[in-house]
């Protein structure tokens, strides 16, 4: 896939809302009335990758959305709602209620300076429950704002996403998915020499990590994971994300057809 070939408006270069200046950031905000908001984490992923993978790739992907959009991209929130891994070494979690008010907290500022469209972007599934309380709470509170929470993977359909996952309703942790893209973005941090597998398992309950892994890695075929598979899916992400932002930022406002 040639990036420099699709056209959704987009200089090719990532507009990083820390580095402007306060009057380019006002220009910014001005220009699409948006901004992506990267959520990450800090916490194990198994003895083979580094504890800012979700942190790594959402940025990673933030920065090519941007690129291809013009939409800025805020300092990533490398800290997440990770407290369920257990006892691994290395984690650092905020509990729900804090990623709620830190996430509060960088949207009111934002909505200060002018930003009417917030896409908060996840790349870590416990962000989830999290981020979307964020997101309704903002909703009520600026009413002339929109909102929206998405995992980098939720444009790119699951059924999609070949992470070698059976079961634990796709949920990826360290896995065959997540080791190729590291591969891809970053091959200095992962360890293939310590690559694991652990068989992915059916249950109706949610564990903790710790519960059912001793390892800390979900899923199969970790040492088959490779560059070129990391590529294709991290490129299929940018895109599919890409062209949701580029018409969401663009999306009319709807009309009311009945006001109490």
């Amino acid at each position: 896939m040639d990036m420099s070939e699709v056209d959704l408006g987009g200089t090719g270069t990532p507009v990083r809302w820390a580095e402007l200046t306060w009057p380019e950031s006002g220009s910014a905000a001005a220009a699409l009335d948006a901004v992506i908001i990267p959520v990450g984490a800090t916490e194990q992923h198994g003895p083979h990758l580094p504890l800012n993978v979700d942190s790594l790739i959402c940025e990673a992907v933030a920065l090519e959305v941007s690129a291809l959009t013009g939409v800025p991209v805020v300092p990533t929130l490398t800290y997440g709602v990770s407290a369920s891994h257990g006892d691994f070494a290395g984690t650092v979690a905020l509990r729900p209620e804090t990623l709620i008010a830190v996430v509060e907290d960088v949207v009111d500022s934002l909505h200060a300076s002018g930003i009417r469209q917030f896409v908060l972007l996840n790349g870590h599934i416990w962000n989830n429950g999290s981020l979307d309380v964020s997101a309704e709470k903002l909703r009520v509170r600026h009413r002339d704002s929109r909102v929206r929470a998405l995992g980098y993977v939720t444009m790119y359909p699951g059924p999609e996403v070949d992470g070698h996952v059976t079961y634990g309703r796709a949920l990826m942790h360290a896995n065959y998915f997540e080791t190729s893209v590291m591969l891809h973005l970053h091959p200095s941090l992962v360890r293939m020499d310590r690559a694991t597998s652990h068989r992915d398992v059916d249950s109706f309950w949610d564990y903790r990590m710790d519960q059912v892994s001793s390892t800390g890695v979900w899923g199969r075929d970790v040492s088959e994971a490779n560059a070129e598979h990391g590529k294709a899916e991290f490129e299929r992400c940018v895109l599919t994300t890409a062209r949701a932002v580029a018409a969401a930022v663009r999306e009319p406002w709807p009309t009311p057809t009945h006001r109490p």
